[in-house]
């Protein structure tokens, strides 16, 4: 795995345990009300990039995606983490009823599929997009705001 606090905007790992081990070492890197927004296809690896952003943020309970919860909170040494998956919602009004105003404002905003709705992140948020490679590794391409 490359050095997550080098210059390079681009991390390869080949398992795993290599794309969590890289969220841990980010997780160093995000302030209390940060967003994230993690991008990808299916299986790219983003919940378990998550996994290592949570830990590396204190979090000891268990990471799963949200895909049909749409959010999952955790609690950390580093603040509350808010896990959000966007992929099955369809319009931004669905981001009013789950109060994503309110997430916003408070915690660490982790979003996948946050792209669907650019209009209802805030101006500064970090992209983090996973590209799964021919031979089995990942890309993460990082852009801090």
């Amino acid at each position: 795995m490359a050095n997550p606090n080098s210059e390079s905007d681009d991390l390869f790992t080949q398992s795993e345990a290599d794309t969590e081990a890289a969220g841990f070492a980010l997780a160093g890197r995000l302030g209390s009300g940060a967003v994230v927004v993690l991008g990808g296809p299916l299986g790219a690896g983003k919940t378990c990039l998550v996994r290592g952003l949570a830990a590396g943020l204190g979090c000891g309970e268990p990471v799963s995606s949200p895909s049909y919860a749409i959010v999952h909170e955790y609690f950390g040494t580093g603040g509350t983490v808010y896990h959000f998956d966007f992929y099955r919602l369809e319009t931004p009004a669905e981001l009013e009823v789950i109060g994503l105003a309110d997430y916003l404002e408070s915690g660490i905003c982790l979003i996948e599929w946050g792209e669907k709705f650019p209009e209802a992140l805030p101006e500064r948020h970090w992209k983090i997009e996973l590209e799964p490679l021919a031979d089995g590794g990942r890309r993460i391409r990082i852009q801090q705001p």
